[in-house]
């Protein structure tokens, strides 16, 4: 598990992840036995990793990379952005098959020779698409599935939260986020999650329309110096989008580490529809069907009297949904075992790389971009 004594590395896929599998005794296989889990923690920092690995009594951590990756069944990468393709090509020509946070790489180049050699390696390689697996959008998917929403019209998402800047408070984020020469940027960081979950919601992203902006020029880091921001913190996205039915759709996503929160979750997304229209955060989804739908009159003159958020129904589960990364984690670990590939994988994580690549373009250019289908 490398870069596991970062944010992600050690909250998601260190403590709500692998520990949980490894004391539940592992993951349950189709015919009923189990395979177990048995993490090497590998960073850069021996003391942090020696802390980690005593307070949840894991036997092994190193820091050395190279041998780890010689001697691991998987190989799982949390590390920079900017050290990542090394590592997943490294991983994979010695026949390991790899689980990894994303962008997979810096450059849709780099991102494309990754996906090349997982197809010439044949390794089981997973790519990390945590959002799919939350309550909230699988209840959206539900509705997608079961025709809820008639023809689907659009979608729009607000992601993001304020970022304290590092000078009077603590950032909740690491510097290298805000440093462009580091692989930082909130496009390069969200449009890849919005690649899939666009994709796994909707269909297939057609163009990229993008205006990325550093709202707050100057942070202070980790050790309290002053530092010029040189990667973007928000970004403004409209998305075509045609899904297997062959319907166009329209999504707008905004993402800013530069906005304060008004919404019930940190991201949501409404999808209207000509049947029906929900509203999805990564927990909770409520929808208002066509003939649930009230006839608002627009009349400045007069408060609102809707009790509008009252007029949705909540989505119900229908089941026990586990943590997102945990349930993504142990899909994994079963094609491993089996030898299949996993339904994730490096050729999906190109085309996020893709989308943020272009999405840079976009706004550098002023103009809409289509976006080509790639191929190995």
């Amino acid at each position: 598990m490398n870069g596991v004594t970062g944010r992600m590395g050690y909250r998601q896929h260190l403590v709500r992840s692998i520990l949980p599998i490894r004391d539940q005794g592992g993951v349950t296989l189709p015919d009923g036995s189990r395979v177990q889990v048995e993490p090497v923690l590998v960073g850069r920092n021996a003391d942090k990793l020696k802390e980690l690995a005593a307070l949840h009594d894991v036997e092994h951590w190193t820091t050395d990379l190279d041998t780890a990756v010689a001697e691991a069944d998987i190989v799982f990468d949390a590390a920079m952005t900017n050290l990542r393709a090394a590592t997943l090509t490294k991983a994979m020509l010695q026949g390991k098959h790899v689980f990894t946070e994303k962008p997979t790489a810096e450059t849709l180049a780099e991102a494309i020779e990754l996906a090349r050699l997982q197809a010439e390696t044949g390794v089981t390689v997973g790519v990390v698409h945590d959002k799919l697996y939350l309550p909230g959008l699988v209840k959206l998917r539900r509705l997608v599935d079961e025709g809820f929403f008639g023809r689907i019209l659009s979608l729009r998402g607000e992601f993001g939260y304020w970022v304290f800047e590092g000078d009077s408070q603590p950032a909740q984020r690491p510097s290298w986020n805000y440093r462009a020469e580091d692989g930082g940027g909130i496009t390069t960081d969200m449009f890849c999650h919005w690649n899939y979950v666009l994709e796994g919601i909707l269909g297939q992203v057609k163009t990229v329309t993008a205006r990325t902006v550093t709202h707050i020029p100057t942070r202070w880091d980790e050790q309290g110096r002053e530092y010029a921001a040189t990667a973007d913190d928000a970004a403004y996205g409209i998305f075509d989008i045609t899904t297997p039915g062959g319907d166009d759709v329209v999504a707008q996503i905004n993402s800013s580490w530069a906005v304060r929160v008004f919404r019930d979750e940190l991201v949501e997304f409404q999808v209207d529809g000509t049947h029906g229209s929900a509203v999805a955060g990564l927990r909770e989804c409520r929808a208002q069907h066509r003939s649930h739908t009230p006839k608002p009159v627009w009349n400045p003159d007069l408060p609102v009297t809707e009790p509008f958020r009252d007029q949705w129904l909540d989505v119900p589960a229908n089941a026990d949904l586990d943590n997102g990364f945990k349930l993504q984690w142990e899909e994994f670990l079963r094609d491993v075992v089996a030898g299949r590939p996993h339904r994730y994988d490096l050729l999906s994580a190109a085309r996020g790389v893709q989308l943020a690549e272009l999405g840079l373009r976009s706004s550098a250019e002023g103009r809409r971009i289509d976006i080509p289908e790639i191929t190995l």
